[in-house]
């Protein structure tokens, strides 16, 4: 098992469209022996849309990883203190993450989580989700590349003619992102 005994903090922000393949990875992460502690946004634990019942994903999540979910800033801030994680994950990873992790904003559990885990010179991983990633959040990306501890899962433009601002990364390539960035390394290519 390539993860054994790795605590994995495993946080998901409101990309819905892209849970479909996130679920699948998370499973990836438990079978190859790792703990997964669930962490979602506040857009996650309370939010219905076309895409799931915020209930339904919740339910899921739990199922998948045996542990009760991270929902508030103050269930996500002993992860530093504490030093409960081996390495943070945020998939999907939207631009208004983004934004708040490279511009130091803790207001949510999910970027608590980052701040709280990074405080440790220990690595996350983010996979970008997000309509405006060679937009507005360009420079934020940008900046993230250049942060230490920060490792970005392989992305590429989903739909460059109706949405060419738009990033998505590669979700199946998270197993293999959190391996090299255990070793201090950004996987490559990063740009598919």
């Amino acid at each position: 098992m390539l993860l054994e005994g790795l605590k994995i903090g495993f946080a998901l922000t409101g990309s819905f469209c892209t849970f479909d393949k996130i679920f699948p990875e998370v499973e990836k992460l438990v079978a190859e022996g790792a703990e997964v502690y669930p962490i979602i946004s506040e857009s996650v634990n309370k939010f219905d849309t076309r895409f799931g019942r915020a209930d339904d994903f919740k339910t899921r999540l739990k199922g998948i990883t045996g542990k009760n979910i991270i929902s508030t800033i103050v269930e996500a801030e002993p992860i530093g203190p504490k030093s409960l994680l081996d390495i943070v994950v945020v998939a999907p990873c939207t631009g208004n993450t983004i934004a708040k992790i490279v511009n130091a904003v803790t207001d949510t559990p999910v970027t608590m989580a980052c701040k709280a885990h990074m405080r440790n010179n220990k690595p996350i991983v983010l996979s970008v989700s997000t309509n405006d990633g060679l937009g507005a959040n360009a420079k934020n990306i940008g900046a993230l590349l250049n942060m230490k501890n920060v490792y970005m899962v392989p992305f590429g433009q989903d739909n460059a003619i109706s949405k060419p601002n738009s990033l998505v990364a590669k979700n199946e390539l998270i197993l293999p992102t959190i391996l090299e960035a255990l070793k201090g390394k950004q996987i490559q290519p990063l740009l598919v």
